[in-house]
């Protein structure tokens, strides 16, 4: 919706975005379309070897055609927790914009939007808890004043006529036809869950958890955690060597251990590692510390079938 409500009608060949290697796909695929449409260019910041983004080698990369800096606020795949307010702070002071996909950070840990003053932030409802296939976009008044619809149907127009249309004033005129009242419901539900338990609470018990996970699984011969940075949350990507992730993974699902395997939709940051893939485990707040001693006792039953 960004890209094409705000940003397509703001930006043409030679004009940049800045982005990290450490995006999901979701905060690549779209400035993609707009640079084949419109030769907008991409401009990459990289992490270092752990996994760390520094906010200024991010501000460092603005230039006078820098029209947008889309970032991760948390990485899918190491756990990295971005400095964003620092971003948002040198960003804004430059007159650039920024944009955060929030869909790993909501349900980790507390987000001030208004502390934050980033300009946009999108965030999905099923990494909260909540159903798939629905998700929420924040941005300043000004910006959602100025952008254009992307779908058209009932509700977002105010009038129609035959020389033309006019558009319903914000939110509606981005909720065309009929909405997903009960994805809206459903995520509704699940924030109020988060809410009830607390998010400095569900940070407290990740981190503890992770703190608990991290020198178990270094500990483990051949295996090599992929994301070290100093402020991460509940990720623990990995590889082992002499075995694909993908047959790790399927050696724990049989012993009822469940992480996720491949490039968790972040390529580009495979390739930034020099890795096909990792395998994945991912904390929440019903994880304890009996579940990381199940997976390392796995992990270590995977080393000896590869043995």
């Amino acid at each position: 919706l960004v890209a094409y409500g705000w940003a397509a009608p703001r930006m043409g060949p030679g004009d940049e975005i800045i982005l990290s290697v450490a995006e999901h796909h979701a905060n690549i695929v779209p400035w993609h379309f707009l640079r084949e449409r419109q030769g907008v260019k991409l401009v990459w910041v990289e992490t270092d070897a752990g996994g760390d983004l520094d906010p200024d080698a991010v501000l460092a990369a603005i230039t006078p055609r820098t029209r947008l800096i889309a970032l991760t606020h948390m990485s899918n795949v190491l756990g990295t927790v971005v400095d964003v307010k620092s971003v948002v702070r040198g960003a804004q002071g430059k007159g650039v914009p920024v944009l955060i996909d929030g869909a790993q950070a909501i349900a980790h840990e507390r987000v001030d939007l208004q502390a934050l003053g980033v300009d946009f932030y999108a965030c999905s409802a099923h990494k909260a808890y909540g159903p798939t296939g629905f998700g929420a976009l924040y941005a300043r008044r000004e910006h959602l004043e100025a952008m254009r619809p992307w779908h058209g149907g009932g509700d977002m127009i105010e009038t129609v006529s035959f020389e033309g249309s006019t558009w319903n004033e914000i939110p509606y005129r981005f909720e065309a036809g009929t909405p997903d009242m009960a994805g809206a419901v459903g995520f509704a539900a699940a924030l109020d869950y988060i809410d009830s338990l607390g998010l400095d609470a569900i940070a407290a018990h990740e981190q503890s958890v992770l703190d608990y996970a991290t020198p178990r699984l270094e500990a483990i011969p051949g295996l090599r955690l992929v994301g070290t940075a100093k402020h991460k949350a509940g990720i623990l990507s990995f590889l082992i060597d002499g075995t694909h992730p993908s047959d790790v993974g399927s050696i724990l699902d049989q012993m009822g251990i469940a992480v996720r395997t491949g490039h968790h939709c972040a390529m580009p940051l495979m390739a930034r590692f020099d890795i096909p893939a990792t395998a994945r485990a991912s904390l929440a707040v019903y994880n304890g510390t009996d579940d990381i001693d199940a997976l390392v006792e796995g992990l270590h039953k995977v080393r000896e079938l590869f043995a």
